[in-house]
């Protein structure tokens, strides 16, 4: 019987960023992967060429409709909706190799095995009729598109994040249920390809997990570019008439139906634990199959950790990474590592994108009984004035007693990049006088972060741009 170190069960961000950390520590460790090629989500179905379709779709539909009057006559570029498609697949198997099969050639200690792995018991992994013993063993198994249970879902195709991605013709209409951030992406990937999109949310607004000022810009603008939204809807039942899939829904007292040429689910996960016979090994899961872990971790097995999408605290690339390398030194070493996820920036990548760290209006009135906040839009940003651009908002939270910045929120083009700056302020405990304090390049997007501060002491809509 082979023993390592550490054995990690997944392949993905978290499984990776464990290894790396086993290894940096003289370690060896065993990574046993099944499912999505190695990289998992991110390099092979999600950030990467999501992204790279998401800008191909900008490229194609912007040109059309200029800003600017000297542009007014804008243009339509050619469009291949195939060779998009190929072009990402090549994209993913170049940064597949580069970033995950040749950084594991070159980590000492590190061992990997293609298979399915499942506990047999305290300490040991079975895969490929071999038994695996470890000192400590971490779960990094990531997590797979909810079904929903709606009548006549089981008897039509639909597609997720990664079989959307595989599309070899345009769809003509696109029906997405979910309005969450991958929905909205795609949402609006397929809208500048051409397609027809509706969007069905159950929730009151989209993006039911960001500000209600956010879900609000949002909605306007991606309804002004022609998608058809609906919130606060139940669907009811789905069916496939003449190659077409028709989905009721109900909301207002009322039912009512769409038509798209395809469907895609985004209304969320769950963790791929379900055939990892945890129970052998004591690993309580909830409903859903997220492994319960405590700040460190640590499973209820002192042995056995888990990290990344399987534990269902934020499914972000960086934030399973993050958790993947705590997860490892807290096996191999003393468990005291630990993550704030109050400094976690996450974004959404619709154009404009929208980006958020830190605490939100509501979750500070539940800390604290009461909030301090401050929104301001677009036209109070001079850049903004300067490059014709109406599109997005800037909103800050503050403590109500210390004035320091609790949470950011902006949608503007570029938030994701933004965002930095307001994560060193909420992480670092800046105040509110501290943001007002510095100087920032003019003109800039960035200032908008600038203009929510002083929006504190002053109003913002009548002040001249040299204003400190």
């Amino acid at each position: 019987m082979e023993k390592y170190d550490l054995t990690i069960i997944g392949g993905g961000a978290a499984a990776f960023a464990a290894a790396t950390k086993a290894s940096d520590l003289g370690r060896t460790a065993l990574m046993i992967n099944s499912g999505l090629p190695v990289g998992g989500t991110c390099v092979n179905v999600g950030c990467m060429p999501s992204k790279h379709l998401l800008t191909v779709s900008d490229h194609l539909f912007y040109p059309q409709r200029p800003r600017f009057k000297a542009l007014q006559n804008g243009h339509r570029p050619p469009f291949d909706f195939a060779t998009a498609i190929q072009e990402k697949r090549e994209l993913v198997e170049k940064a597949r190799q580069s970033n995950y099969v040749r950084v594991l050639e070159n980590l000492e200690g590190v061992t990997y095995l293609e298979a399915k792995a499942r506990f047999v018991g305290p300490s040991r992994v079975e895969a490929k009729g071999q038994v695996f013993e470890a000192d400590r063993i971490i779960v990094a198994t990531g997590s797979s598109t909810k079904p929903l249970p709606i009548p006549g879902m089981d008897k039509i195709r639909w597609l997720n994040n990664a079989s959307i991605m595989e599309l070899e013709d345009l769809p003509e209409s696109l029906v997405v249920i979910g309005a969450g951030p991958l929905g909205l992406e795609f949402a609006q990937m397929f809208a500048h390809f051409g397609s027809r999109v509706t969007v069905l949310e159950a929730m009151p607004h989209i993006l039911p997990k960001h500000e209600p000022e956010v879900a609000e810009e949002m909605r306007r603008l991606l309804e002004k570019e022609g998608i058809a939204i609906h919130t606060g809807v139940r669907v009811e039942r789905v069916k496939e008439k003449s190659g077409r899939k028709v989905v009721t829904f109900s909301g207002d007292g009322k039912e009512r139906e769409v038509e798209g040429t395809e469907l895609l689910l985004a209304a969320g996960i769950y963790a791929n634990t379900g055939d990892l016979n945890l129970e052998v090994v004591g690993v309580r899961t909830d409903r859903n199959g997220f492994i319960q872990v405590n700040q460190y971790y640590q499973t209820g097995n002192p042995s056995t950790f888990a990290a990344g999408d399987c534990v269902g605290k934020m499914p972000l690339e960086t934030v399973a990474a993050k958790e993947g390398a705590l997860a490892a030194e807290n096996a191999l070493t003393i468990p005291v590592r630990t993550l704030n996820y109050d400094h976690i920036p996450h974004a959404v990548f619709t154009n404009p994108q929208v980006a958020s760290v830190g605490l939100t209006e509501e979750e500070e009135m539940r800390r604290f009984g009461a909030c301090s906040c401050r929104t301001v839009s677009m036209d109070s940003v001079p850049k903004a004035i300067t490059i014709n651009e109406d599109r997005g908002l800037f909103k800050m939270v503050i403590h109500p007693r210390s004035s320091k910045v609790l949470g950011v929120h902006i949608v503007s083009p570029h938030a994701a990049d933004l965002i930095h700056a307001a994560v060193f302020a909420v992480k670092y405990g800046l105040t509110v006088d501290d943001v007002i304090d510095t100087v920032f390049v003019f003109p800039t997007l960035s200032e908008g972060i600038k203009r929510a501060a002083q929006a504190f002491t002053r109003d913002v809509s009548q002040m001249a741009c040299c204003v400190e």
